[in-house]
């Protein structure tokens, strides 16, 4: 599996797996259960999850994911803007952690920018953090000025992650925004990178998965890991697609690989608004 190196040195699973509208009453949750259980014994060992995401019963049908494996899990929960106040924030990792059985996250990150100053969402996070309940803090959804108004806000925040969506269709980080996460050494997690499911099935595709013997999403989840810094955490509750998706980390795209995707999904000429979902 590849890894990615945060600020401090640490090294986490650059291919993940994503929770996104899991755990949220399906009639299959079991098959939800053995898909996450399925990535995790493919070295797929970052889980991404939210208190938003069904109201915390993704974090919920995480915890049986995890049960008996979470010394080998590098757990992402993410507080709501609305709760991110100082003592709001507190309060609401709290909560996750009792959804999640664990005693502490590995990273927790605010959802996205909202109208509690910064300064203080970061301040109960540097609790958290002394508290031994979060080892590692960041944010999500945040352009190029929302960083700028942390680092105001902030001078001396230690942003490990900024997680933000990208793939094939969606680009737009590329221009500024990645090369400033790069710079300020904050890692880029990219969710969504199969377009929602878009990218599945896209013919501009087709040749280059055949050349490589993997799917079309494997393809594109490779397309994400080129970068350095870069995690991806795909989302299925499919334990076959979540095999086909674990074959990414072992893709190697060469230039001519990059040339005819850039024909089919153009890079960006200029800034675009961060695409959120």
């Amino acid at each position: 599996m590849k890894h990615v190196e945060l600020a401090d040195g640490e090294k986490v699973p650059a291919l993940g797996l994503g929770t996104w509208k899991m755990g949220v009453g399906d009639a299959d949750e079991a098959a939800q259960l053995r898909a996450l259980q399925a990535g995790i014994a493919q070295g797929m060992t970052l889980i991404d999850t939210a208190e938003m995401y069904g109201d915390g019963r993704s974090e919920q049908l995480v915890a049986k994911a995890i049960a008996g494996k979470r010394g080998k899990i590098f757990l992402v929960s993410k507080v709501l803007p609305q709760n991110a106040s100082r003592q709001g924030t507190v309060k609401a990792c709290e909560a996750s952690l009792k959804r999640l059985n664990t005693e502490v996250l590995d990273l927790y990150l605010l959802h996205w920018p909202g109208s509690h100053p910064l300064a203080d969402t970061f301040a109960a996070f540097e609790a958290l953090k002394a508290a031994g309940k979060i080892r590692h803090h960041g944010v999500s959804n945040f352009d190029v000025d929302d960083l700028a108004e942390l680092r105001a806000q902030v001078p001396k925040n230690s942003c490990a992650a900024n997680q933000v969506m990208y793939n094939l269709s969606d680009r737009g980080i590329e221009w500024d925004l990645y090369p400033k996460c790069r710079k300020e050494k904050t890692a880029v997690m990219a969710y969504c990178p199969l377009g929602q499911g878009s990218l599945i099935d896209n013919p501009g595709l087709v040749s280059i998965a055949k050349k490589h013997g993997v799917s079309n999403a494997a393809i594109a989840l490779a397309f994400t890991l080129r970068l350095p810094g870069m995690i991806s955490i795909p989302k299925s509750s499919n334990e076959k697609r979540i095999l086909e998706n674990a074959a990414a980390a072992d893709v190697v795209l060469d230039a001519e690989d990059l040339k005819n995707l850039d024909k089919f999904f153009p890079p960006p000429r200029g800034k675009v608004s961060l695409a959120i979902t």
